[in-house]
C-alpha cells in the first residue's frame, strides 16, 4: 500500500466511526466496562468522537502532505496505555500511516476497545492484517513507543535501552482563568476537567486564577457535572480525598462532587482540582514557565492566552497534537538515518 491507499483506509475508518449508532457505542462500552469500570458510555463515546475527528480529510491530508515513503519497513513496538479509552490508537495510526508495521502490547485496561478498533481497520483494509500484530512482549522490534507513569517510564527506559524509543511519562494540563469569563466559558472548562473523570493527560487538573478570585460563579457553572459523583469509583475517591483534607486541616472549597484546594502541584487526585494564584500577566507567565516540561496543554477562554486552547477543546486534539509534544512522525522518519 502507498500513502494514498493507507490514508484512504483511515478515512473510511473515520466514516465508520461517525456512523456508529448510540446503541452500538453502548454495547462497546458494556464490553469495555467489564475490564475497566472507568470506561463509561460517555467516556467511550467521547474517545470515538476524538478519533473520528482525527480521521477526517481536513486532518489527515495536510498532516501527511510532506511525508515520504519509508525505504525499509520497520517493526515498531507500541506499549499502549489504558488510562482512557483508545488512548493508544494515535501511536498505531502514526506507525501504520507512515508505512511501518505495528507490534502492539495492549493495556489490560483497554484490550476490548483497542481489539475492536484494530479489527475494524483490518476489515476495512485487509492488507493491514500483515502490518498489525499484538503481543504480550515487545521483542524483535526496530523501535519502541511506550506510554506510562513516571515509575513505569524508568522500566521502559531500561527495557528499551538498546532500541530507538519514545518513552512518555506523566503529564497533566492546566487552565488559566482571567476572572471575566461568562458562564458558558466556565461550563466548557468543566468538560475539560470532568471528561474521562480527570484521568487523561489532557484533563485539566490545575487552575491559575487571579488573586482574590471569587470561585462561586465557577462552582455554580459546574453544577451540571454533578452526576459524576454517581460513579462508584469517583465517589470513593471523593470521600477519601475529603477525609484526608479534613484530617490534615487543609483549606478547600467543596461543591459536593469536586473539591478545589490551593497547591503548587500540577497533578491533582481524582475529584480534586488544584489552583494557584497570579498577580499579573508577567507573574502568570513566569509560573507557567517552571512547568513547561510537565504540561500537556494549557486552556483559556477562547484561547486568549498565547499558545493555549479554548476552553472545551482540551479533550479533542488534532492529529498533529503529539503526546508529550514529541513528534512521533519525525521519530519514525529518523529511523532510516
Amino acid at each position: 500500500m502507498n500513502l494514498s491507499q493507507r490514508t484512504d483506509a483511515f478515512l473510511r475508518l473515520g466514516n465508520r466511526l461517525r456512523e456508529l449508532a448510540p446503541a452500538d457505542v453502548d454495547r462497546l462500552a458494556s464490553r469495555a466496562g467489564s475490564e475497566n469500570s472507568w470506561f463509561t458510555p460517555a467516556s467511550v463515546a467521547l474517545a470515538i468522537r476524538g478519533i473520528a475527528h482525527m480521521l477526517h480529510e481536513q486532518q489527515l491530508v495536510p498532516w501527511t502532505s510532506a511525508w515520504r515513503e519509508p525505504k525499509t519497513k520497520k517493526i515498531i513496538g507500541i506499549a499502549a496505555a489504558g488510562n482512557i479509552p483508545l488512548v493508544g490508537f494515535h501511536d498505531v495510526l502514526c506507525v501504520l500511516l507512515s508505512g511501518h508495521n505495528a507490534k502492539v502490547k495492549l493495556s489490560s485496561q483497554d484490550r476490548a476497545l483497542m481489539t475492536w478498533l484494530l479489527n475494524l481497520l483490518m476489515e476495512i483494509e485487509p492488507r493491514f492484517k500483515n502490518k498489525i500484530d499484538t503481543a504480550d512482549l515487545l521483542k524483535n522490534i526496530d523501535a519502541a513507543i511506550a506510554t506510562g507513569s513516571d515509575n513505569t517510564a524508568r522500566y521502559f527506559e531500561y527495557y528499551f535501552r538498546n532500541t530507538p524509543h519514545i518513552i512518555r511519562k506523566n503529564r497533566s494540563s492546566a487552565a488559566i482563568i482571567l476572572g471575566e469569563e461568562e458562564d458558558q466559558h466556565l461550563i466548557s472548562l468543566g468538560h475539560d476537567v470532568f471528561s474521562y473523570f480527570g484521568l487523561g493527560c489532557r484533563s485539566i487538573s490545575k487552575l491559575w486564577v487571579p488573586r482574590h478570585y471569587n470561585f462561586e460563579p465557577l462552582l455554580q457553572a459546574w453544577r451540571s457535572f454533578s452526576p459524576i459523583i454517581q460513579h462508584h469509583k469517583y465517589a470513593n475517591n471523593y470521600d477519601y480525598q475529603k477525609s484526608i483534607m479534613l484530617i490534615n486541616r487543609t483549606a478547600f472549597l467543596d461543591s459536593g462532587f469536586v473539591m478545589l484546594t490551593e497547591s503548587e502541584s500540577l497533578v491533582s487526585p481524582i475529584s480534586v482540582v488544584f489552583y494557584q494564584t497570579y498577580s499579573d500577566q508577567a507573574d502568570l507567565r513566569a509560573q507557567l514557565l517552571t512547568h513547561t516540561d510537565k504540561l500537556q496543554c494549557v486552556a483559556s477562554a477562547n484561547g486568549w492566552f498565547a499558545g493555549s486552547l479554548p476552553f472545551g477543546k482540551a479533550q479533542m486534539p488534532d492529529v498533529w497534537d503529539y503526546p508529550d509534544r514529541v513528534d512521533t512522525i519525525a521519530f519514525l522518519q529518523k529511523l532510516e538515518g
